[in-house]
C-alpha cells in the first residue's frame, strides 16, 4: 500500500542515521529522544524546560488520557497541544502496553482487549479501531498501531500468538487510519520477543501492509541488554531505509548510544524523570546517586562544563540535602537535569553522525562514563 513519506535521511555514519521527520506541528531532528508526558504533563517539569532542553517531540499515553480526562473531552478542547500547552509534535502509543501491564483483570480476544480501569474499575474495551479513534481525537502527530506486548522471558508459542495477533491488528489499525488528515502518521510495531525468525516475519508483514514509520516493540521488558541489541540487529535491516525507526520504551544512555549505532532513530523512556524523582542524576560521568552520603559535603556541581544551568549551578551537597529531605525541588531539579542530559546526548550524536565521527564519539562517551566510576561518584 502506498504511504506518503515524511522522513528525510540526511546522512549515515556506519549504521547510525541522521534525519529529519516533518510533522504537522513542526520538524523532529533524529536521532531523537521523546520525553514521556504520561497524562499530558511532564512529572516535575514545565513544558518550557522540556523545549529549552532540546526536545522536539514528546510522548503521551493513550491509555491514561482515554480514561482521564477522556479523548472526546480533549478533542472538544482543541486537541493535545492546545489542551496541554505543548506546541510541538506529539506521539501517542496505542494503549496496548499499559493495558497489558497495568490491568490485572483483562481479556484478550481477536476483536479487542477488555479490561477494568485502574482508576474506577469501569469496564473498558480497546480495539485497534478504537485505539486509532482515540489517538485521532487526541490529535497526535504520530499514532501507533494496536499491538500485544509479551513480557520476556516467555514461551515461543505465546510470543508467536501475540505477534500474529499484532499483525492482524496492524492491518485493522491501518484501515482505521486511512481517513486521517494529510501529514499525520501511523507507525507499525514489530513484535516477536527474543525469537529472530518471529521478528523477521513481523517486520516483513508490517512492511507489506505499509506504514509511515516502524517501531520495534516488546523489548526492555525483562531481557538482558545483549538480547535487546541482538533483536535490533535482526530487525533493523528489514525495515525501509527511508522510514523512521523507533525503539519503544528504551532506555539508559548506554542503550541509546548502542541502538543509534545499529540504525535506530527514535526513543522514549520514563527513566530520566523517574530516576530523577528517586535521587539519581544522569551526567557525562555516568549515573550519580545523590542519596549517597558521600555527596553531603561536596561543593562541586554535577558537571561544571554542562550547558544546562541546573547541572552546573547547584552543588552536589545541596542536591543531596534536597533529596534526603524529601524536598520537591530536588525531584524537579534532577528531572530537568536528566532530560537535559538525554537531549544533549542526542544532539551530540546527531553532530557526530553529521561530521562522520560517530565511532569516535561512541568511544569517547564510553570512556567518560568509565572515568566517572573513579572521579565523579
Amino acid at each position: 500500500m502506498d504511504v506518503p513519506n515524511h522522513f528525510e535521511l540526511l546522512k549515515t555514519c556506519g549504521q547510525a542515521r541522521l534525519g529529519r521527520l516533518t510533522t504537522p506541528h513542526g520538524p523532529v531532528r533524529t536521532p531523537a529522544f521523546m520525553p514521556v508526558g504520561t497524562a499530558g504533563a511532564m512529572k516535575g517539569m514545565h513544558w518550557r524546560e522540556v523545549r529549552d532542553a532540546g526536545a522536539d517531540i514528546v510522548l503521551g499515553n493513550t491509555y491514561h488520557l482515554m480514561l482521564r480526562p477522556g479523548a472526546e473531552r480533549i478533542a472538544a478542547l482543541g486537541g493535545l497541544q492546545k489542551f496541554t500547552g505543548w506546541q510541538g509534535p506529539m506521539l501517542t502509543d496505542s494503549g496496548g502496553f499499559q493495558v497489558m501491564s497495568l490491568s490485572e483483570l483483562r481479556k484478550v480476544t481477536e476483536h479487542a482487549v477488555t479490561f477494568r480501569s485502574h482508576i474506577d474499575g469501569a469496564k473498558v474495551e480497546l480495539s485497534p479501531e478504537r485505539s486509532i479513534e482515540v489517538q485521532r481525537l487526541l490529535g497526535s502527530d504520530i499514532a501507533m498501531q494496536m499491538d500485544e506486548c509479551v513480557r520476556l522471558p516467555a514461551e515461543r508459542a505465546n510470543i508467536e500468538r501475540a505477534m500474529q495477533l499484532s499483525l492482524r491488528w496492524a492491518k485493522r489499525s491501518r484501515r482505521a487510519f486511512e481517513s486521517a488528515p494529510a501529514g499525520y502518521m501511523l507507525f507499525g510495531i514489530v513484535q516477536g520477543g527474543d525469537v529472530p525468525d518471529l521478528r523477521h516475519a513481523s517486520a516483513r508483514g508490517l512492511v507489506e501492509i505499509g506504514f509511515h514509520g516502524y517501531a520495534i516493540g516488546g523489548l526492555a521488558v525483562g531481557e538482558p541488554q545483549a538480547v535487546m541489541l541482538a533483536m535490533i540487529e535482526e530487525t533493523a535491516p528489514l525495515l525501509p531505509q527511508d522510514r523512521p525507526r523507533y525503539l519503544m520504551g528504551v532506555g539508559t544512555p548506554e542503550d541509546l548510544l548502542e541502538a543509534v549505532a545499529r540504525g535506530i532513530d527514535m526513543f522514549d523512556c520514563v527513566m530520566p524523570t523517574r530516576n530523577g524523582r528517586h535521587g539519581m542524576a544522569f551526567t557525562r560521568f555516568g549515573q550519580i546517586n545523590l542519596r549517597n552520603a558521600r555527596h553531603a559535603d561536596d561543593p562541586r556541581p554535577l558537571d561544571e562544563e554542562s550547558n544546562w544551568p541546573a547541572t552546573r549551578g547547584y552543588s552536589r551537597a545541596y542536591l543531596n540535602h534536597l533529596v534526603r529531605s524529601g524536598e520537591t525541588l530536588g525531584a524537579m531539579l534532577l528531572s530537568e537535569i536528566n532530560i537535559a542530559y538525554y537531549q544533549r546526548l542526542m544532539a551530540d550524536m546527531r553532530a557526530a553522525i553529521g561530521n562522520g565521527s560517530f565511532e569516535t564519539f561512541q568511544n569517547q562517551t564510553r570512556a567518560d562514563w568509565a572515568r566517572g566510576d573513579i572521579v565523579a561518584r
